[in-house]
């Protein structure tokens, strides 16, 4: 197996932002400062605002006041929702867990499925619905419910839990247009408990980098 991870920051920690049509903008991690109070899904966070201009062209590029913000401690600013989180885990700016795990072949056979449904016309659907942070490959569809803990590379990393989806999954990244899919087809077929599952939260047990390529250890 393989680990597909999202590009690394820049060096220091900065961002690069480009977008279609834009002048790529570099920012720099900001200076120790006052912070600001951010909700992120309920939950109230501290962070200090980033430099000016990545406010503006944010701000001109969503056409709506928009701020660029920094979680200057994440080592002690949110922890990891309790129910599943060991002491000392926390969690930056992401939904609820660090890291998102999904699989290509589990993709494959959730769009099989859709195509058997009366939302056909809607699928298949890419892997962006599903916002993960890693994604991986030459695994057996949905064989990533099994696991417990992992490796990707020189990080282990501990399974906590199947990632419960929300309606956003049925909006395309590219146009906002809105379907039913995938939660109609999830609703039938991916069903635990209350929650319709694609995906599993990850908490990282070492520090580390991933990279595009690594091969994933199943542990437990």
């Amino acid at each position: 197996m393989a680990a597909r991870p999202p590009a690394p920051p820049g060096p220091g920690g900065g961002l690069r932002l480009s977008a279609p049509g834009r002048d790529p903008l570099t920012v720099a991690v900001p200076r120790p400062g006052a912070t600001v109070t951010v909700d992120v899904f309920g939950d109230k966070v501290e962070a200090v605002p980033a430099e000016p201009a990545a406010h503006a062209w944010c701000s001109e590029y969503a056409g709506a006041d928009v701020r660029l913000l920094h979680m200057d401690d994440p080592a002690t600013r949110r922890p990891v929702d309790p129910d599943y989180a060991l002491p000392g885990e926390t969690v930056s700016f992401a939904d609820g867990f660090p890291l998102l795990l999904t699989a290509v072949s589990s993709l494959d056979s959730l769009n099989s499925l859709i195509a058997e449904g009366d939302q056909a016309q809607e699928g298949p659907l890419p892997m962006n619905r599903f916002r993960p942070s890693v994604v991986v490959a030459g695994t057996a569809a949905w064989a990533e419910d099994e696991w417990q803990r992992l490796a990707i590379g020189e990080v282990t990393f501990r399974v906590a839990k199947t990632c419960g989806r929300c309606v956003v999954t049925t909006t395309d990244q590219a146009t906002a247009e809105r379907g039913k899919e995938p939660l109609r087809t999830l609703g039938r077929h991916r069903r635990f408990g209350g929650e319709l599952v694609f995906g599993q939260n990850l908490v990282p047990e070492s520090t580390g980098t991933i990279r595009l390529g690594d091969p994933v250890t199943i542990l437990e």
